[in-house]
């Protein structure tokens, strides 16, 4: 389902809607979130220099990842670096987040060492202040597509970096920033799931569109490969409705591929049905008696007047009885009759008709 979350990254925002939200989730069990990240990166890059994406450029925040490695990582798959200063730009959070590094080179009058590349912005020193990020963020990407009503998405290499160096409110006032923006088309980002508490991830999963699970094989670390796992999404569509679907991933030195788990490996839909002690399926004989039951009120034709069943008596007995008053009427058999006399002029003329007794239900 990898190929599903790159469609809907490429697709984009709607208008009136926020942006889709990827969060790529991970464990010590299966630290692959990485993989996944990169694998996305490439493909959305791939679309966006093809023109087939809603987004005209990228804008990456290197938390974790040195900003050169995305450079490097990125001429290796074989995208055009060389122009790359009109749809990439990345933001160098790794150097110094918090500006320690900084304060130690002007107390010894050092300078900043130049970036070596115009696809790197000069190093963001206050990781803890949201709203500034949010802002420079939002300026890399307008310089970049420059037109006000083209789009640019956001790579987030690791939220929990974001965790880590301030509060969860302040991550989460930021997401929704970015998701509002009238120029952002797409976020993603990777979250290290064992590092926080449930209450933190749950809100992360709140508030994106798609989360993607990266889970072992089996649980115990003797039984699992460290190579392949589980590649489970769930997919909040705009209507409410909620899909999860699962696959296969592998890694490899040439990096991650999926494919769809087959059946045999328990995960048929016959598998996922709860184990009960009745039977849920129909013998070919109850089948049958079942397609041979003639339901109440069902007109049965077959050349004969049509008669309704009133729901009161079987229809046999309401043949016979039929007979009987059908022949002559002994006197003072104690039969009656009731007459109705409407109430004024303004009533329809059918009103003390049943209405449904033309109907063949």
């Amino acid at each position: 389902m990898a190929e599903s979350i790159c469609r809907a990254l490429r697709g984009g925002a709607l208008e009136g809607e926020h942006a889709p939200t990827l969060t790529i989730k991970d464990s010590l069990d299966s630290p692959f979130a990485c993989d996944v990240f990169s694998y996305i990166l490439v493909q959305l890059s791939s679309q966006i220099l093809r023109g087939k994406s809603q987004s005209r450029g990228i804008v990456i925040v290197a938390v974790s990842r040195s900003p050169s490695s995305y450079i490097s990582f990125l001429k290796t798959k074989g995208l055009d670096i060389e122009s790359s200063q009109k749809w990439i730009h990345i933001l160098d959070c790794y150097t110094d987040p918090l500006g320690w590094k900084d304060k130690i080179q002007k107390s010894r009058n050092v300078r900043d060492i130049p970036c070596q590349s115009s696809l790197i912005s000069s190093f963001y020193k206050d990781m803890k202040d949201m709203e500034k990020l949010f802002s420079i963020i939002t300026e890399l990407g307008g310089g970049l597509v420059e037109e006000k009503k083209a789009f640019f998405c956001v790579a987030i290499d690791s939220l929990s970096e974001l965790l880590r160096l301030t509060t969860s409110q302040s991550v989460s006032g930021f997401l929704s920033n970015l998701r509002s923006h009238d120029q952002i088309s797409c976020i993603f980002g990777l979250l290290h799931s064992d590092l926080h508490d449930d209450r933190v991830a749950a809100v992360l999963d709140y508030m994106s569109s798609m989360v993607a699970n990266v889970e072992p094989f089996h649980h115990s670390l003797s039984e699992q490969s460290f190579s392949r796992g589980k590649f489970n999404v769930r997919f909040k569509r705009r209507n409410g409705r909620v899909r999860v679907t699962s696959e296969e991933f592998k890694v490899d030195p040439g990096g991650i591929s999926f494919t769809s788990i087959p059946s045999a490996d328990g995960l048929s839909i016959s598998g996922l049905l709860p184990k009960v002690q009745f039977n849920l399926d129909l013998s070919e004989k109850e089948r049958t008696d079942r397609a041979n039951v003639v339901l109440p009120f069902e007109h049965q034709g077959n050349g004969k007047p049509i008669q309704i069943y009133d729901g009161r008596r079987s229809l046999e007995d309401y043949n016979i009885e039929a007979k009987h008053t059908s022949g002559s009427k002994k006197v003072g058999s104690g039969t009656g009759e009731i007459i109705y006399y409407r109430d004024s002029d303004d009533e329809m003329p059918d009103s003390d008709e049943d209405p449904d007794d033309d109907l063949d239900i």
